[in-house]
């Protein structure tokens, strides 16, 4: 793993996302890009009147420096850091500044107990995650040693879902972690007998190309499956798919991809389809 970014604000989960990102440049021999976006627009930059480029110089100036005093921990001792400044707040360059460094990973902290709007709705995270091609690994809590030895990967296993699987199963070769697949079966209109759900999951299998098992695990909710049986097996992380711009897949629709992130202790990651 070349790059990792982190996108910081400076606040306690930023910094959080930046530990869990120095554990895994550590591991992995890793490059951190620290990038902090300022809240400036174009008319703040070009303006003549009641703003002048002075002060934006000033405000890069200021960010530059606070970003100093960030980076200096003793856990970034001996990594590479580099700290990046935008002027604007355009989350769409994270995944630009990802392409330019070859990056295959964003660290995000976020707010995730607070409520619904604090990470997927109308959030931060949830910008990154919309734009982003590469993995967005979402962290709620400090973690001194992050780790990614069991991942557990939920999909209604429908067709569409093979690319997402695939960065999944790409994400867990590359921590060299044990990948448990999960489909939650729940009482109401998605509800799949045994043999129906086996016969979905056998045809996804093969069309993936792979021999791997899939656990059914029946629960109320969709959201609360994937808690329950994460929390029960160890997890150390929770992969779920996204649609991008688009939102979270027809199976995480509504609030579901919300809630799990949201109540989950455990860190979650998503993947583009």
């Amino acid at each position: 793993m070349k790059s990792i970014i982190v996108p910081v604000d400076f606040s306690q989960q930023s910094e959080y996302a930046l530990k869990v990102a120095a554990s895994l440049a550590k591991k992995h021999g890793s490059e951190i890009l620290a990038l902090h976006m300022l809240e400036l627009n174009q008319a703040m930059i070009s303006s003549s009147e009641g703003f002048h480029p002075e002060q934006t110089v000033f405000l890069i100036k200021l960010a530059e420096k606070r970003f100093g005093k960030f980076l200096d921990k003793p856990y970034l001792k001996g990594i590479s850091v580099t700290p990046i400044v935008k002027h604007y707040k355009v989350f769409s360059e994270v995944n630009d500044v990802a392409k330019e460094n070859k990056a295959e990973l964003i660290v995000m902290g976020s707010h995730g107990s607070d409520g619904l709007k604090e990470i997927f709705v109308g959030s931060n995270a949830e910008k990154v995650v919309r734009t982003a091609d590469i993995p967005v690994l979402v962290v709620k809590n400090e973690i001194e040693d992050f780790k990614v030895e069991r991942f557990v990967f939920a999909s209604d296993f429908k067709q569409e879902s093979l690319v997402a699987f695939h960065k999944a199963k790409a994400f867990a070769d590359m921590f060299s972690a044990d990948i448990d697949l999960v489909y939650i079966n729940t009482p109401n209109d998605n509800f799949l007998s045994t043999p129906d759900a086996y016969d979905r999951i056998g045809k996804f299998l093969a069309k993936a190309n792979v021999g791997m098992q899939v656990d059914i695990h029946n629960d109320y909710t969709v959201e609360r499956g994937i808690l329950n049986y994460s929390e029960n097996s160890g997890t150390d992380v929770i992969g779920i798919p996204t649609h991008g711009r688009k939102g979270l897949s027809h199976f995480f629709m509504g609030s579901i991809g919300e809630d799990i992130a949201n109540h989950s202790k455990i860190p979650v990651v998503t993947f583009k389809i």
